[in-house]
């Protein structure tokens, strides 16, 4: 039945913006210096005639999304720049009238098609991943979903009911969600102030010592500094996967540096979350992991508020990867893995007990996988992709306005702080942090924020 309320997309733009980080990351042994945003604007049109302008920012992740042996890293970066940029043009001409879960389901059918087209024409050896395809068409689903708000003069999160969305989730779940509607699942007024998850990078300083020399921008440079100066809370660390010892040694020499931090701060309480970035050989391996920081710091393991996906991401080439045994000691979530309800069905199979979302997978596989995650009793965060600006609000949105996420990771301000430009005037209790949290009660829409 249609509603009053359903969109139509009637224009589409997109642009590219290029930015070189302040300092390197390392993850997955791989080394990233700068930054591709893809940013989509679009127009829409009510069927009763209102209008709305929205906006859609992403980094290209390319390292993260699409690693590869025989690719170099500026073939696969073009061709995701090239899949959104064709993308948002087709986007331009869809037909379709409806919600904006409506719509996206009816634009996503394509991806692959149009990211074949795209590989063929530049050349390439080898098919984009579907994970690629997701990263490059997200800036156009956030814009979509974002002026769906902007045309009805309110929060893209307090229009996912039945009274705006002609069908329930078992159009896009199971049947288990017959009768239910998204607005079950999100929250209509955002969180007020979330804890920011703090990357250390396999690159960063901890203390000074190991500073080969200063950046001297004016902000913080070691592990220590930052503590201080932002008063952090949690904390993420990018382990290597495949060296026992150093992975065991970074976490002690982690938590050694933040408790000499967070003593000169009086806070006696504080989180971390491991990242292997899927080096991991085996289950066994985490096992060993927890075992080792558990006899050199039992308070180090302590604080593990859980693991990101340890292990290889194609779950059904590698079916002898469960994660059953480290479950059972800390949450274990699946990220690079998780595309659609199929991989998270697979991964509960397989013994994950937790989802990682992000923005950059897109608007509504993040609002459907959210509700699947609460559904089934699964332990809920929400990742970052080093998002700047608008990127960065858009993951953060995300995180206030689902119930069971309790943190959310923003490495941005780290490694790429011009990327933030204006926006941290705009959003000053986002980008500012004195006390561990971002102010995510400033992001109250219309639209996504």
């Amino acid at each position: 039945m249609s509603k009053l309320t359903d969109i139509q997309i009637r224009d589409v733009s997109s642009s590219t913006t290029e930015i070189g980080y302040r300092v390197p990351i390392k993850f997955g042994g791989r080394v990233v210096v700068d930054v591709t945003l893809l940013d989509v604007t679009v127009q829409v049109e009510t069927r009763d005639g209102r209008r709305g302008s929205g906006t859609g920012s992403m980094p290209m992740g390319n390292a993260w999304a699409w690693p590869t042996s025989q690719l170099s890293s500026q073939e696969t970066l073009a061709a995701m720049v090239a899949l959104g940029a064709r993308l948002a043009g087709l986007a331009g001409g869809c037909s379709e009238v409806g919600h904006p879960l409506d719509i996206t389901h009816v634009l996503s059918v394509s991806y692959d098609e149009v990211a074949q087209d795209v590989v063929r024409e530049l050349g390439l050896a080898e098919p984009m991943p579907r994970l690629a395809q997701l990263v490059a068409a997200s800036p156009l689903e956030a814009a979509i979903h974002d002026a769906y708000g902007k045309a009805l003069g309110r929060s893209s999160y307090d229009l996912l009911g039945s009274e705006f969305v002609d069908r329930d989730l078992s159009a896009w779940l199971t049947a288990e969600f017959a009768g239910e509607y998204l607005d079950r699942y999100t929250l209509r007024t955002p969180k007020a102030r979330i804890p920011l998850y703090h990357l250390v990078g396999a690159l960063d300083p901890l203390t000074a010592a190991e500073i080969p020399q200063r950046v001297n921008d004016g902000l913080p440079e070691t592990l220590g500094e930052w503590i201080e100066a932002d008063g952090l809370t949690h904390l993420k660390i990018k382990l290597a996967g495949d060296d026992l010892a150093w992975d065991v040694e970074r976490v002690v020499r982690v938590d050694q540096v933040a408790s000499e931090a967070q003593a000169r701060r009086g806070c006696t309480n504080w989180q971390y979350s491991l990242d292997f970035n899927e080096k991991c050989a085996d289950v066994q391996y985490v096992l060993d992991f927890l075992a080792l920081v558990g006899e050199r710091s039992a308070a180090a393991l302590d604080r593990v508020q859980y693991i990101e996906q340890p292990t290889h991401r194609d779950l059904r080439a590698n079916p002898a990867n469960k994660m059953h045994a480290a479950a059972r000691i800390k949450p274990v979530v699946i990220d690079e893995s998780l595309l659609d309800l199929d991989s998270l069905q697979l991964a509960r199979e397989l013994g994950y007990s937790g989802v990682a979302l992000k923005a950059c997978k897109g608007q509504t596989e993040a609002l459907l996988m959210g509700a699947a995650a609460q559904k089934y009793g699964l332990f809920l965060c929400v990742q970052d992709l080093t998002c700047v600006g608008a990127s960065f609000l858009h993951s953060a949105s995300l995180a206030a306005r689902i119930p069971t996420v309790a943190a959310i990771e923003g490495n941005g301000r780290q490694y790429c702080p011009a990327g933030n430009a204006g926006w941290d005037a705009r959003y000053p209790g986002m980008f500012h942090i004195t006390d561990g949290t971002v102010e995510t009660g400033l992001l109250a829409g219309p639209g996504l924020y």
